[in-house]
């Protein structure tokens, strides 16, 4: 655990906490209200304990098993999203290319190539996938296809990749203008900090943009994508993610508190469309949830919908804002 600063093991504990409470919440509302039927709010909460345990046990072994972690993640998701997608009978090789492209992509966070990272799949996946389904001689819905594969890489795998590549952002020990004496040495990366602000506040922009919704929510915001999405449960989940992300920044991670205002309100909006993106596919493939997989909350695409925004426009406000972090 020297790789973590306090704060970002207090944060894990913080995490841990809160599950024991909800769970404790929800034994005693078991208990004391047994004809309701409360099967799936148990599910949910069987489900987080093993998300959470297993990112948790990831998170304090190190970069390699936080890569492994969301590499994982990113197979289920491109599995799951194949299964859905109505493919040619001629693109099932084409397919093996798209899951090669997994392992490939976290090698090159792993080896902290940060020029091959960047344009592995939005340049080099995009030439091949279209010259391997050319070779196979099947024109009919080629342009259907090829841009089913091509989402399929990058939602699953180029986008989640970016919460793993956070793992590598280091603060160069040269510099003066440190923001925090714990980074000084540059042995302790502000990379986990921020992947936990990254998912942490992604998942709390969710849940505040529902609560808002159902608290004040009348006015849809996308009645034909997600008739539970409101305009009201879009901006107060909004602010109050930028609000929690300007007070939870300075804190965890190496953000001052108006660039982490930024990135709050980069994360309210971006997760509202990543989660909205994934709504909409469902309904173009007339499905409820991407798999159930994980009971209670349905797929893996289903929990990582607001990451594929969230994850690449964080990053890379992160990265470019402050110059003097290193790849």
């Amino acid at each position: 655990m020297g790789h973590l600063t306090n704060e970002v093991r207090w944060a894990l504990e913080a995490i841990l906490g809160l599950l024991i409470v909800a769970s404790i919440i929800v034994f005693v509302l078991c208990r004391l209200q047994p004809e309701k039927d409360r099967t799936e709010l148990v599910q949910r909460m069987k489900t987080w304990w093993i998300i959470i345990l297993s990112f948790g046990g990831a998170f304090l072994l190190g970069k390699t098993a936080v890569l492994l972690y969301f590499a994982f993640v990113s197979f289920l998701g491109m599995k799951e999203y194949f299964s859905l997608i109505p493919a040619r009978r001629a693109d099932r090789r084409v397919l093996f290319w798209a899951y090669l492209a997994i392992p490939i992509q976290y090698y090159w966070v792993y080896s902290n190539w940060y020029g091959m990272f960047i344009v592995f799949i939005p340049v080099y996946m995009f030439m091949l996938i279209p010259s391997r389904m050319i070779m196979t001689g099947v024109t009919e819905r080629f342009l259907h296809s090829v841009g089913m594969v091509h989402w399929g890489l990058m939602t699953t795998v180029f986008s989640l990749s970016h919460i793993a590549a956070l793992m590598n952002l280091k603060w160069n020990p040269q510099v003066i203008d440190l923001p925090e004496a714990r980074f000084a040495t540059g042995v302790i990366s502000p990379g986990p900090g921020l992947l936990i602000f990254l998912v942490a506040l992604t998942q709390m922009n969710d849940v505040a943009q529902y609560v808002w919704g159902k608290t004040l929510g009348h006015r849809k915001i996308a009645p034909h994508v997600s008739p539970g999405k409101t305009v009201a449960g879009f901006l107060g989940g909004v602010v109050t993610t930028a609000l929690l992300a300007s007070l939870i920044g300075p804190w965890l991670t190496i953000l001052h508190w108006k660039y982490a205002l930024g990135a709050g309100l980069i994360i309210g909006v971006g997760g509202f469309f990543g989660d909205l993106s994934i709504s909409a596919l469902k309904r173009d493939l007339g499905v409820k949830d991407t798999s159930s997989m994980l009971p209670g909350h349905g797929g893996v695409m289903d929990r990582v919908d607001s990451l594929t925004f969230t994850a690449p426009l964080f990053f890379h406000y992160v990265y470019y804002l402050y110059h003097n972090l290193y790849f």
